[in-house]
């Protein structure tokens, strides 16, 4: 069953298993019924898990155009406490009421509001839906969304923001749908202040979308960090390819081979969890 949602387990972000025998976990009952580009956040207060992913379904007979002009407004999202029983699906409308549709969303944390900034893509009735542009809203809970505002502004075509924070500084990957190309930018603030990183060692590779960077080893004595760019490598249908780099701020990625999927995975997202969350996705979920 695709455009659904599935899960996989790792205990070293390297090697992963697919969890509930490579079928989907979550399956999406409402609105177009399909899940797609899953985001999983946990909460700043740690006490809960937040799943959000587009509201959209191809399979069922919708074409792309269509998608583009006349998708669902809305988010689809689950809510949990363990990561093993879930809350959900239901529907958040986030985008504009002229919006053509609502894609790939992410959240991050804002430090400096106390809330959730939800971002996600959107083409919109008042230009004739002639291009993507990152839209955000704010929330404190997940269950009701602020005013959408235009987030990202550029020339191009603009769709799969992913946001991760390092110390002061935030680092923002995108694609751009004119070149097919994904492109990092570093701000010390979320909400503005956006810089190019000079030298991103990834901007001119082309076919890739739904970047995905996180911790994969939080380094130690003498040895430093280690971020994992995963981007989904779908002009050839072949899924998540691997980048690593020890320094954000420098921009320079190094192609790595040994990560093993169960299958193609694409445009999803990385969760770091405990040892105790690792066992009880194992022993509910691992079947």
């Amino acid at each position: 069953m695709a455009e659904q949602i599935y899960f996989a387990l790792s205990k070293d972000g390297h090697r992963w298993e697919a969890l509930n025998g490579g079928e989907p976990l979550l399956i999406s009952t409402v609105g177009e019924q399909g899940a797609r580009d899953p985001f999983l956040l946990r909460s700043h207060d740690g006490k809960r898990f937040y799943l959000i992913a587009t509201d959209l379904s191809i399979n069922r007979g919708c074409t792309w155009e269509q998608a583009v002009r006349e998708g669902s407004k809305a988010i689809v999202i689950w809510t949990s406490e363990d990561l093993t029983h879930w809350s959900g699906p239901r529907l958040a409308q986030v985008a504009p009421d002229d919006a053509g549709c609502a894609w790939a969303p992410e959240a991050i944390y804002d430090e400096d509001k106390g809330d959730y900034l939800v971002f996600w893509a959107s083409t919109t009735g008042r230009d004739n839906f002639s291009k993507q542009r990152i839209w955000a809203a704010r929330t404190q809970d997940f269950q009701t969304f602020g005013k959408p505002f235009i987030y990202i502004e550029k020339a191009n075509t603009l769709i799969d923001t992913d946001i991760v924070h390092e110390g002061k500084k935030y680092y923002r990957f995108s694609k751009d749908e004119k070149f097919k190309a994904i492109s990092m930018e570093v701000s010390d603030k979320l909400m503005k202040d956006w810089q190019d990183v000079p030298g991103f060692s990834l901007a001119k590779i082309t076919g890739y979308e739904g970047p995905q960077c996180f911790l994969l080893e939080p380094g130690a004595a003498g040895k430093p960090r280690t971020w994992c760019l995963l981007l989904d490598f779908y002009s050839k249908g072949q899924g998540y390819k691997a980048w690593i780099s020890h320094d954000l701020s420098r921009g320079q990625f190094t192609p790595i081979a040994n990560f093993e999927f169960p299958f193609p995975f694409r445009h999803g997202s990385v969760l770091p969890v405990t040892a105790g969350e690792y066992e009880r996705l194992k022993s509910v979920c691992g079947k």
